[in-house]
């Protein structure tokens, strides 16, 4: 075979190859956005649904009080934890701690705990991690006896 049209074939051979890694890359990364957008979703309608909460001059200090739920504590400390601490705060609902899997790298007005840490007990937990509530309700209810309640049905609830 002659140089050019080896030349050639080598081409179009790494352009097949190279065209099909970009393929399997690019699906992943769709794969991946589409898993992050369905969540966003979620996480939007529950947010939309405190706001509807509050619109209509309901607050959550009453679900908890309504339930004898004193002293709580919240699983999940991103943008719907930190804005249950807010909400709590100047209640009579006491929020013992928060926590996190990534404890150790976030800062709140509360104490933040991984997990794996001994939990102290207390009156309820609140998962604010509403797409993996299943998993995470699995995992606390080996640690501790006390209600895991997830933060999307405490809206719908009150």
């Amino acid at each position: 075979m002659n140089k050019p049209v080896l030349t050639i074939l080598s081409a179009l051979t790494g352009a097949a190859i190279g065209a099909g890694t970009v393929g399997k890359v690019t699906g992943r990364d769709i794969a991946k956005a589409k898993a992050m957008s369905s969540k966003h979703l979620v996480l939007f309608r529950m947010m939309d649904q405190w706001v509807q909460v509050k619109q209509e001059g309901k607050n959550l200090a009453s679900y908890f009080e309504k339930n004898g739920y004193k002293k709580i504590a919240i699983y999940g400390m991103s943008y719907a934890g930190m804005t249950l601490i807010k909400e709590l705060k100047d209640t009579d609902i006491t929020i013992a701690y928060g926590i996190d899997k990534n404890a150790d790298s976030i800062y709140a007005d509360i104490d933040i705990v991984s997990m794996d840490e001994k939990l102290e007990e207390v009156d309820a937990i609140v998962v604010t991690a509403i797409t993996f509530f299943d998993e995470i309700e699995e995992k606390l209810s080996t640690k501790i006896g006390c209600p895991i309640l997830s933060l999307e049905d405490i809206l719908y609830e009150v």
